[in-house]
């Protein structure tokens, strides 16, 4: 399963979503739309507007959201 991360500098909820994920032993990738803003611009075009932004195969949220990565969890354990 391919889970994306999407960072911004200094940013708890995004360090949060990232500890909460590997606490979950959750594997991710990790873009920080800093240093990629044509990015950023597509997820603003999209409807996000908070960091964290979170993509996985069958779900997308912004912000920290410890309920949908418990909800992931469960996912990764029945594949």
């Amino acid at each position: 399963m391919t889970v994306t991360v999407f960072t911004k500098y200094r940013c708890p909820q995004c360090e949060a979503t990232k500890r909460q994920l590997t606490k979950q032993g959750i594997n991710f990738e990790v873009v920080d739309l800093a240093e990629n803003p044509s990015t950023l611009e597509q997820l603003q075009q999209a409807g996000f507007r908070q960091a964290p932004i979170v993509i996985t195969p069958d779900a997308s949220w912004s912000g920290y959201r410890p309920d949908l990565i418990k909800q992931l969890t469960k996912e990764t354990v029945l594949v």
